[in-house]
């Protein structure tokens, strides 16, 4: 299973942070690039416009009146402005008033339609391939020619190409230079980044399987120190588990080692005794010893399922009452204590608290054991709430618990001078623990002859029953 888990694993960090890069990078590369080109294409574009412009308005300035017609007196001047893509074509045609050709090409093209300002730059094809044109006009009002002259310059775009190509390739030269260097300083810092993790995982491979301490999260980056908190939490519980096991079968070795050699060494006699009064006297106590075992591993196993749902168990609203009538109806009042007088005090408002009903009533039981075997009748089983706490309380006539076991709840196998051979102080170590792990506290009260013992517990606010 180890193994089929471990070969899950697709790819590392690094290659996840590293693709992350390369993918923003290469996005960026594809906007940059588009508008790198929409620049460079625009650049060259108007460039050469204004040669085709110049060249345009060349001609035009050079067109003069003879004897009532326009004559054009081209120069070369007129076109050295387009020499300079000398793999271009050029096309120029002179126009009268009624569109009559005056000088130039024939097959020279004319824009779709006559726009009121000039000039008109438009495309079109020149001897099949794509081209560049310009318009531009001339008035004349002389006494012998008045009208508008028409000039129409075009040139093929092999230059404006390659010049766009060129803008575009020097500004891409430097950013894709610039990105490899991105990338670089990316694997640098991503390696950087994710090195305390190699760390932490060659400390966790090197440490003792038992070894259950903390994982320091000291000049850890704070991503990295959410993992390690979350991971210290985990060990924690383990550790309190461990700790609880271990206690369970220290406390079992402990316990049952004096009742089995008891039980053993009575049973024994019995068996050998060869007097009635005597060997009823054996199994009369050996019965006793087999009954307070019995208790003794109620108990352990109680505190054992109560210490593993406090850890494994979420919370839940509870009503305290509905605990103290459980308590109620389930007491073994008739086996412990026959024929006492328990009551039940309870108000009509819920006692809300957060927590586990089974652990809560397992230290209800432990208190009213305690109250029915060492304290006095009446006993009474109570809850309500006061000042924003919640009490369960258990209530007798009696003198209550020494002074000495008071101080030692929650200590295991802690008995007072009173105490049968059945009590080995777990009872009062359930009630501490499940105190503590709903935030609350065992609280004892003395007065007017009544000795009662409570778990406290924060009110829950809006809860429901």
């Amino acid at each position: 299973m180890a193994d089929a888990r471990a070969g899950a694993v697709s790819s590392s960090l690094l290659s996840r942070l590293l693709a992350a890069v390369i993918m923003i990078l290469a996005v960026g590369a594809v906007f940059v690039s588009l508008f790198t080109w929409f620049n460079g294409r625009s650049a060259a574009w108007a460039a050469y416009d204004r040669l085709l412009l110049g060249a345009a308005n060349d001609i035009a300035e050079s067109i003069r009146i003879v004897d009532g017609q326009p004559v054009v007196t081209l120069s070369a001047a007129a076109f050295e402005l387009l020499s300079q893509a000398p793999d271009d074509r050029i096309a120029y045609a002179v126009r009268g008033p009624q569109g009559v050709l005056i000088a130039g090409m024939e097959d020279t093209p004319e824009p779709d339609s006559r726009r009121a300002r000039v000039p008109a730059f438009f495309d079109g094809a020149m001897q099949g391939e794509d081209a560049r044109y310009v318009e531009t006009a001339r008035r004349f009002a002389e006494r012998e020619f008045s009208g508008m002259v028409r000039v129409t310059v075009g040139q093929t775009m092999i230059a404006r190409r390659a010049l766009a190509a060129d803008l575009m390739l020097n500004a891409l030269l430097p950013l894709g230079v610039l990105g490899l260097g991105l990338i670089v300083i990316s694997v640098l810092v991503v390696r950087g980044a994710v090195r305390p993790l190699a760390d932490i995982a060659d400390g966790l491979s090197r440490r003792d399987p038992y070894d259950l301490t903390l994982v320091p999260t000291a000049g850890v980056p704070r991503e990295i120190a959410v993992i390690l908190i979350g991971m210290n939490r985990f060990i924690g519980r383990l550790d309190r588990q461990f700790s609880s096991m271990q206690s369970l079968i220290s406390d079992t070795a402990h316990q049952l080692r004096t009742p089995v050699a008891a039980i053993r060494a009575l049973a024994e006699n019995a068996v050998e005794d060869s007097d009635p009064a005597a060997r009823n006297r054996h199994l009369t106590r050996l019965a006793d010893r087999t009954r307070s075992l019995g208790v003794l591993l109620d108990q352990m196993l109680s505190r054992a399922l109560v210490i593993h749902r406090m850890e494994s168990i979420p919370r839940k609203p509870i009503d305290l009452r509905d605990i103290a009538l459980d308590l109620m109806e389930s007491c073994d009042s008739e086996v412990l204590a026959p024929g006492a007088d328990i009551g039940l005090v309870i108000g009509e408002t819920p006692v809300m608290v957060a927590g586990d009903d089974f652990s809560l009533l397992q230290a209800g039981r432990n208190l009213l054991s305690n109250a029915l075997k060492h304290g006095r009748p009446p006993v009474r089983i109570g809850a309500d709430s006061e000042a924003g706490r919640a009490r369960l309380w258990i209530e007798d006539a009696g003198p209550g618990m020494d002074p000495a076991l008071v101080a030692a709840i929650g200590t295991r196998f802690q008995r007072s001078a009173a105490s049968r051979e059945d009590s080995a102080g777990l009872g009062l170590s359930i009630v501490a623990a499940v105190a503590q792990a709903f935030d609350g506290e065992v609280r004892i009260e003395r007065g007017d002859g009544r000795f009662r013992i409570a778990l406290v517990f924060p009110v829950l606010e809006g809860g429901s029953p």
